[in-house]
């Protein structure tokens, strides 16, 4: 199981905005904001547990794509309204995926910088 990532981005503000709204309904927050040798840091997890993490370090990370459990369905539908209505681009409306697995229910969408961010429930 991962215990972490982090990410490098070019605008900390504008992740920070985007990932407020859109993990809000998977229970995740910001949990860390600190500057370190002029490299800001900032973290959100749940439950006590800081797991995704952006930074203002560089190079810029690659594209990459990250799936986050959530703990329904509904959670999945909300997570995907609220991307969109932070600035996030489609890339899968939510909805069961067979080809996954029989349980599969996921939403995917392209943050800012282009990422391909999904929750999932049912794996």
């Amino acid at each position: 199981m991962l215990d972490h990532l982090t990410l490098r981005v070019p605008n900390i503000e504008k992740t920070i905005t985007f990932y407020s709204a859109t993990l809000a309904p998977l229970r995740y927050t910001l949990s860390f904001d600190q500057t370190f040798d002029g490299v800001r840091v900032v973290g959100f997890g749940k439950d006590g547990k800081v797991d995704t993490w952006f930074t203002t370090d560089t190079p810029v990370s690659a594209h990459c794509h990250i799936a986050f459990k959530a703990d329904s369905p509904d959670a999945v539908d909300t997570f995907y309204k609220a991307a969109l209505a932070a600035g996030g681009k489609d890339n899968g409306a939510p909805g069961l995926r067979p080809e996954y697995h029989e349980r599969y229910y996921g939403a995917f969408i392209f943050d800012p910088d282009g990422h391909n961010i999904e929750a999932v429930y049912g794996n």
